[in-house]
């Protein structure tokens, strides 16, 4: 049942009569005279939670999106009632509460600005069909409001005036304007008049959000069940809102290991050991970089998860060791679906265990999916979770599988017509019992959770990855994601740029597409810019459905493979730039990309740029998104950017063409930036790294930088056993200074830095290092500037003629 915000024109509202208040620490109670309750709880200073009933009290307090590490407390908190309002001060927000009918006013209380405010608010409708309410939330929208968010959404960044739906969806060869598909996220950020908020919406439900849609001045959200309980998060910067709603929903639990942020290579299906060999063996003769090899569905026992095909693969231990021995990390995809087979020791003991969700009636919930019909475990009851848990260690201690891939867990069902389980299926959710209504849209989540915790046993003391395709709000904490089956299209290309993008901007950073596209086949032109696009994100890796022909990066011919072969080689040279970047993640749920909009949200260029995105901090990327491109225009944010491959200084705040060829694309490096790099290696740990590049790119002012480095696996860099580097860099006219502060017990392999310098505007005639001068012969005059010095450098100050 679709529900329409008409609804919001009837059911139930507010009565006019306000009855009691009641202040219990950090929580306050407002009740009216039929039973309805608004629980409103001062997380922090910038964020509030509402909750509501309307039956005069509250079902038991439970979320899986919430983690117990979200930060809580407040620097100030007053209340003030006058005859018409309670008025809730903390630090940062002004909360106007009406008596007359609850609604809602959020103001700025250092500058009394109205950020967001009610306009019908809370009501709801009862559910005749299921019990409990469909709760509704409406907002006024504000003058210029734009909204971001949501999650993998296909459509344009800005959603205004747009409507969406959050049920996990198995969506194959999805499209632009899909909807639903693949992550339930209900989490946006509004921006209006240089101040951005937060509403996270966490319910479980069928949710709907509309940003203008329907009635252009009203943004609104509702569910088919549950609660209205929904977050307010005041930035007034959109990263502020972002990572205030990662440390809610939490931040990844530990540092990806590093080999994980290398090239990947998948397809459908990679089999017998005799082809997973031949394609790793040509990535090292032609000396293209990869980390990872994936196994698809046909390692299986007639796709029985946690066995292996003998005929394919006889002795798959032996295999991934000699594979890990040549640097390839091997991954396995992990399904839900258990097969229906009384032999089958897996189905066997959840069986015995009553470990399979079942139907309102009784029965199993039974459905087809590739092993043919099978049962499915409830993934929302802890012992279950336990238990499959405990499956890996075959899989990952014994065989030494590196990385386990959760795929069809929307949950995903063939041959019914909603794709998925039937609403009367029962789930325990961890004590509240329910139906599959509520635990949809968090089944695949509760997977990646007990996928994650067996991966972290099993295969310590190396760091868990995992990567799964469903996902709600919090399942950042456990693992990566893709965007799903998409299409080998240029629209897809764009579309998987906005999907990063968003998905970044929605706490989950560590994701990317199928390069490529999943369905049909790429020609070379679009695989190689899609390359081009997938080296900058986070997830980076190649898989197809294998149906329509090869996808390795020497399917095509020559020159594309060259070209591939650049750009991986670049992921590679960028990793310890990129592994900064997580580490400001897991420290501060920094996102990893940031649209131009979350880099600069004062610049109203910004607010509809879809292309263009920053990556990290100091890094501009413009993906060509079109065939037979000689270049493109671009908008080059507010700032001075270098070009990285002429270093041509460009002012931003404006559009601009930029050459691309085929062999290229529009890269820009912010000034002042000291940009990180490895030597090009085969796989992560191929080389000991003995000298680090740090590419300066000079800027008249400051500029601060940092590079984050430990034992790139393993949990020693929780016991400090890291290293830390802030470079501070200061320009003038005829000189340049670069500080450094190191914190961290951790020493590199490295011992120097091979500093390369970018648009110096005088000519060096003084060297000092640490306070004592160096012969100006230390200058190696190339293509670039560059000197070598010792890592630990406390300054070094380059003086001009």
């Amino acid at each position: 049942m679709i529900v329409n915000t008409e609804l919001e024109q009837k059911g139930n509202l507010f009565p006019s009569k306000f009855v009691s208040f009641k202040k219990d620490v950090d929580t306050l109670y407002f009740s009216t005279d039929n039973n309805v309750v608004l629980q409103l709880t001062v997380f922090r200073d910038s964020v509030l939670r509402f909750r509501y009933t309307t039956t005069g009290t509250f079902d038991n307090d439970f979320s899986y999106a919430i983690t117990k590490y979200a930060s809580k407390g407040y620097n100030h908190l007053e209340i003030v009632e006058n005859d018409e309002e309670y008025h809730i001060i903390t630090s940062k927000l002004l909360c106007k509460i009406a008596k007359e009918n609850l609604r809602i006013r959020i103001y700025d209380v250092k500058d009394n600005t109205l950020i967001n405010e009610d306009e019908i608010g809370f009501h709801w409708e009862e559910s005749y069909e299921y019990g409990g309410n469909i709760v509704k939330m409406s907002k006024t929208i504000n003058d210029r409001e734009s909204y971001f968010g949501l999650g993998d959404k296909p459509e344009h960044l800005n959603l205004k005036g747009k409507r969406f739906e959050n049920w996990v969806t198995d969506s194959y060869a999805f499209g632009k304007q899909t909807d639903p598909i693949y992550k339930a996220i209900p989490f946006f950020t509004g921006l209006h008049h240089n101040k951005a908020y937060g509403i996270f919406f966490d319910n479980t439900f069928r949710t709907y959000f509309d940003f203008g849609q329907e009635r252009r001045n009203v943004t609104s959200f509702w569910a088919q069940g549950g609660e209205m309980n929904y977050y307010f998060i005041y930035g007034p910067k959109m990263n502020d809102v972002v990572e205030s709603y990662t440390d809610l929903t939490g931040k990844p639990h530990q540092l990806p290991p590093l080999w994980a942020l290398g090239f990947h290579q998948c397809k459908w299906s990679y089999y017998p050991e005799a082809n997973v060999k031949e394609i790793t063996n040509k990535f090292r003769e032609l000396q293209i970089p990869c980390d990872a090899i994936y196994l698809d569905i046909d390692y299986m026992d007639g796709f029985r998860c946690f066995t292996w095909n003998k005929d394919y693969f006889p002795d798959p231990k032996r295999m991934v060791k000699e594979l890990l021995d040549d640097g390839f990390k091997t991954v396995a995809i992990i399904d839900p679906g258990i097969k229906i087979d009384h032999e089958y020791s897996v189905f066997k003991e959840a069986l015995e265990k009553d470990y399979f969700c079942k139907r309102a009636d009784g029965p199993y919930m039974k459905g087809k999916v590739w092993p043919g019909e099978c049962y499915f475990p409830d993934f929302t009851k802890p012992e279950v979770r336990d238990w499959w848990s405990g499956l890996f260690k075959e899989l990952v201690e014994d065989i030494g599988v590196q990385g386990v891939w959760n795929d069809m867990n929307e949950p995903a069902v063939m041959e019914v017509p909603n794709k998925t389980f039937p609403d009367d299926v029962r789930h325990d959710y961890d004590g509240n019992r329910c139906s599959h209504r509520k635990a949809h849209n968090v089944y695949g989540m509760q997977m990646a959770r007990a996928t994650y915790h067996g991966m972290k046993k099993f295969n310590y003391p190396k760091r868990p990855f995992v990567i799964t395709r469903a996902a709600y709000s919090g399942t950042q904490r456990y693992t990566s994601t893709w965007t799903g089956d998409n299409v080998a299209t240029w629209e897809h290309l764009s579309i998987a740029n906005i999907q990063a993008q968003r998905m970044a901007m929605s706490g989950f950073s560590f994701a990317g597409s199928d390069i490529g596209g999943f369905a049909e086949q790429p020609q070379g032109e679009l695989y190689t810019r899609w390359i081009q696009l997938g080296v900058f994100h986070p997830f980076c890796r190649v898989h197809s459905s294998g149906d329509h022909g090869d996808q390795e990066p020497w399917a095509f011919d020559d020159d594309v493979t060259d070209i591939v072969r650049k750009f991986i080689e670049l992921r590679y040279q960028l990793l310890p730039y990129l592994y900064t970047a997580f580490w400001k993640l897991i420290e501060h749920g920094t996102p990893l990309l940031q649209s131009l909009v979350l880099f600069d949200q004062e610049d109203q260029q910004t607010h509809y740029r879809t292309d263009e995105f920053v990556y990290g901090n100091q890094i501009l990327v413009c993906p060509i998104q079109e065939p037979n491109a000689k270049g493109r225009r671009m908008y080059i944010p507010r700032g001075s950017w270098y070009n990285f491959w002429t270093d041509e200084y460009v002012e931003g705040g404006k559009e601009k063409w930029v050459d691309a060829e085929i062999d290229s694309m529009p890269m820009f490096i912010k000034e002042g930036a000291i940009i990180p790099k490895f030597p090009v290696q085969q796989y992560v740990g191929e080389i000991e790294i003995e000298e680090l590049a740090l590419e300066v790119y000079y800027k008249l002012g400051k500029e601060v930088s940092e590079l984050y480095d430990d034992a790139h696996d393993g949990y020693d860099y929780t016991k400090g056993r890291y290293s830390f580097r802030t470079f501070k860099l200061t320009g003038k006219a005829n000189e340049l200074i670069i500080q450094q502060h190191k914190e961290g017990k951790y020493e590199a392999s490295y011992k120097t830095f091979k500093l390369n310098l970018h648009g110096l505007p005088f000519e060096i005639k003084e060297i000092q290092i640490d306070n004592e001068i160096i012969s100006i012969e230390n200058l190696q005059v190339n293509e670039t500037l560059s000197m070598v010095v010792d890592k630990n450098f406390a300054e070094i100050h380059l003086i001009g003629k």
